[in-house]
C-alpha cells in the first residue's frame, strides 16, 4: 500500500530525477507450494491457480509470471507450482508483485537457497520491467519482499535504499482510536490555536525527510 510517492518510483523517472515513497505491507497473503514432479504423469510440469495448466514444455505455460520465473531461476526440469491467495488478482494492492516475489523465493527454497530480500526485489523487478515489459514501478516488489513500512529511495543509477520505519504501540493505539486528538488543556486555557497532532507518525517523519 502506498502512501506517498507513486510514480516516482517507476525508471523513466528516477533515473532522471530520482524517487521516493512511502509505502507499507498489509496482512493479506499469496501461498504458494511448488515441488519437482516426478516423470510418471503424461504432462512435464502442472500449474494450479485460478485454472490448471498441464504442459510438457515449461516454454508453454500461458501464466505469464510463470512462465518468466522458470526462465529467470533457469528451471528447465519439471515442476508443480500451487497459488492461493487472500486477494484477487487485479485489486491495485500489488498482488501481481506479490506472487512474483513470492515465486522466485519459492523456487531459491526449492533450491536450497536464501536469497536477501533485496536480491528478491531486483529480481522480481527484472522479471515485470524486463522480460514481461509490464508498465509497472517498483516499489510493489520491494514491500512485498522486505514488509513492513519503510520508506524508499530510488536513486539514478537504479540503487534502492529501504529505510524501515518503527511505530511504537502508543502510536498506533492513537491512530487507532476515534476521534481528533484533544487539545492540551495549556492550549485551551491560552487560548492560542494548537499545533496540528497527526495521528499517523510516519506524516511526520516524512515531513521532516522531505526538508533535509
Amino acid at each position: 500500500m502506498s502512501f506517498f510517492g507513486g510514480g516516482t518510483d517507476y525508471p523513466v523517472w528516477y533515473r532522471e530525477h530520482g524517487g521516493m515513497a512511502l509505502a507499507a505491507a498489509i496482512d493479506k497473503y499469496c501461498y504458494i507450494s511448488c515441488r519437482y514432479l516426478p516423470p510418471f504423469f503424461d504432462h512435464k510440469s502442472r500449474i494450479l491457480y485460478s485454472k490448471v495448466e498441464m504442459v510438457s514444455d515449461n516454454r508453454d505455460i500461458e501464466h505469464p509470471s510463470v512462465r518468466a520465473c522458470l526462465g529467470e531461476m533457469k528451471v528447465t526440469e519439471g515442476i508443480e507450482i500451487h497459488h492461493d491467495g487472500d486477494l484477487p488478482a487485479r485489486t491495485g494492492l500489488g498482488s501481481s508483485s506479490s506472487f512474483t516475489v513470492g515465486l522466485l523465493h519459492a523456487l531459491y527454497a526449492l533450491k536450497g537457497v536464501m536469497p536477501t530480500a533485496m536480491r528478491l526485489s531486483q529480481q522480481a523487478i527484472r522479471v515485470e520491467q524486463d522480460i514481461l515489459r509490464e508498465h509497472v514501478g517498483c516499489q510493489d516488489q520491494v514491500t512485498a519482499a522486505f514488509g513492513g513500512l519503510n520508506r524508499l529511495q530510488f536513486s539514478q543509477n537504479d540503487e534502492i535504499r529501504v529505510m524501515p520505519l518503527i511505530v511504537s504501540q502508543a502510536r498506533v493505539g492513537s491512530r487507532d482510536s476515534s476521534g481528533p486528538p484533544p487539545r492540551s488543556r495549556k492550549s485551551r486555557s491560552s487560548g492560542r490555536r494548537p499545533r496540528p497532532q497527526h495521528s499517523r507518525p510516519w506524516v511526520r517523519w516524512w515531513t521532516r525527510g522531505s526538508r533535509s
